[in-house]
């Protein structure tokens, strides 16, 4: 238990060198599903024990090399990164799974990639250094690279491409912040960071503002905030779907970087930089929002939509943390779980019909229903329904407990905002799902060639087989919402937990400083 905290980072790390030395083809495919399995399984039961060892409020440090926090690396757990180390756990199972159908066999060393991007999006989650959360970005984004681009060519190297330089110019930026902390306070450790930040003198405040500033913008990149969400939509539409469902929780961990950064850097502690940066979060998150919310309505291909809702779900949560209320951080903490695993579902959804039809999946253009629609229909009426925030599901439970711990003074706005935006989300799923699943056009009916709506086939490739792995994970996705919604009471109160301890960024700092490095005898 004493080694808990490194196990999410270790495990997948290990799956990784083991994928490595079982991917030559005579060794086989089941060979090296299983070594995947393992470690994945193995990822999730420790994500799980880590859930539960932080539920309680404790603050697991783990000091690797035993080092002092403020020289070496350090792990800290509390209660909100084991929750965002356990939504990805749950989200790489269904990914593994739909991948497990056989497009893992199209892409070069997947199940590596695959699970050194597990390390680096845990490691993002536990880590209690800043420059280790850079290190671990980019642990996850190399990984990523190599996903995105595997069996690729045309419009998906394209897109791909853009990804990559988006991304290497955030990493100079992130590190040019990193050298500017460091040669101003001395240390890169977060709660050494907050210490350092409050007892800064007033000549250096500004030169603390613009590498904070600095920070806060690579962070928002990454979790595309408008102006900065034009690398999404693209890389996010032409991954294959597996990639593009584990890519949803990226958007996560920029805004996780906001939330922990700026909670700790931030806070009420940090003199003449207390707040700061939050000012313009608001409003940023409010018109990405609207700008997503616009994307929904325009978009005439399924992931196109899928991507423009991941944009949605990350600026509801900036609003939600932005708002900086504990009972506001634990309903956007609940929100962002439901949030993952129905975008996630939507993409493979939409993956299904675009191979089902033969074509990119422009649903302005459809030749006819889709075959054994039913099954798909049902599946995507429920993913439509709980992230429009329809009860009785998640996505309401989400957006219901929101908008209830809105402090009075923005209910006007915060309220405007959220129930316009889910209207206009409400308006462009109903519109792709009636063309997707029910619409027939006239003159293709005149023509002959279709004679019976009821029965209708597409015209084009035999792709359309339903692979059962593939249904599965979309029905564990959407499981994991139903179950959200049957267990809302307690999960939501870990959440507001969670945002509660959060706020108290003092303990956090008291607890590092509390734990000296264990020496041991020769």
């Amino acid at each position: 238990m004493n080694h808990l905290a490194v196990l999410p980072i270790l495990l997948p790390l290990l799956g990784a060198a083991a994928s490595l030395f079982v991917e030559h083809r005579r060794i086989g495919t089941t060979v090296q599903r299983s070594v995947a399995w393992v470690a994945m399984l193995a990822t999730l039961a420790a994500s799980l024990a880590l859930v539960m060892r932080a539920a309680d409020g404790e603050i697991l440090i783990y000091l690797l090399g035993d080092w002092p926090a403020r020289l070496g690396i350090v792990l800290m757990v509390d209660r909100l990164s084991a929750l965002m180390v356990l939504v990805t756990a749950l989200l790489a199972v269904a990914c593994l799974l739909h991948a497990c159908s056989g497009w893992d066999r199209r892409a070069p060393h997947f199940h590596a990639l695959f699970q050194f991007q597990l390390v680096g999006l845990n490691g993002a989650f536990l880590t209690g250094d800043v420059f280790n959360l850079f290190v671990f970005f980019e642990v996850l984004l190399i990984a990523s690279y190599g996903l995105m681009l595997s069996g690729g060519r045309g419009v998906r190297m394209a897109a791909g491409m853009h990804y990559v330089a988006f991304n290497v110019a955030a990493s100079t930026l992130f590190l040019i912040g990193l050298g500017l902390l460091y040669g101003l306070l001395g240390t890169l450790n977060m709660a050494e960071l907050a210490v350092r930040i409050a007892a800064l003198p007033a000549h250096d405040q500004s030169l603390a503002k613009a590498a904070v500033g600095i920070l806060l913008a690579v962070f928002c990149g990454k979790a595309a905030v408008l102006p900065l969400y034009l690398w999404l939509p693209e890389t996010y539409t032409r991954a294959p779907a597996a990639v593009a469902a584990l890519f949803v929780v990226m958007t996560k961990v920029g805004i996780y970087a906001v939330l922990r950064v700026g909670s700790l850097l931030l806070g009420e502690p940090a003199g003449e930089l207390a707040g700061y940066g939050w000012d313009w979060l608001l409003p940023a998150a409010v018109a990405t929002l609207a700008m997503a919310a616009l994307g929904v309505l325009a978009a005439s291909r399924l992931r196109m939509l899928a991507a423009y809702l991941v944009l949605v779900s990350a600026a509801t949560l900036l609003i939600a943390f932005g708002l900086r209320q504990p009972d506001t951080i634990g309903a956007g903490l609940y929100y962002l779980a439901h949030s993952t695993f129905v975008a996630a579902a939507l993409f493979m959804i939409a993956d299904f019909v675009r191979r089902a039809r033969g074509d990119a999946g422009d649903f302005t253009e459809l030749l006819a229903p889709l075959p054994a629609r039913g099954l798909v229909a049902g599946l995507f009426l429920i993913a439509a329904m709980s992230v429009a925030g329809i009860p009785p599901l998640s996505g309401f439970i989400g957006k219901l407990a929101l908008l209830q711990a809105v402090p009075d003074a923005d209910v006007g706005w915060v309220w405007t905002v959220i129930l316009v935006s889910s209207l206009m989300v409400i308006v462009g799923l109903t519109r792709a799902g009636s063309r997707v699943f029910w619409r027939t056009p006239a003159k293709e009916l005149a023509a002959g060639h279709v004679t019976d709506p009821a029965s209708a086939t597409v015209h084009g490739p035999s792709r359309h087989a339903s692979r059962p792995l593939e249904t599965a994970a979309i029905i564990l996705l959407l499981g994991y919402g139903i179950a959200m919604s049957l267990y809302a009471a307690p999960m939501i109160a870990y959440a507001q937990d969670a945002g509660a301890q959060l706020m108290v960024p003092g303990d956090y700092v008291g607890k590092l400083k509390a734990t000296p490095p264990q020496r041991r005898a020769p």
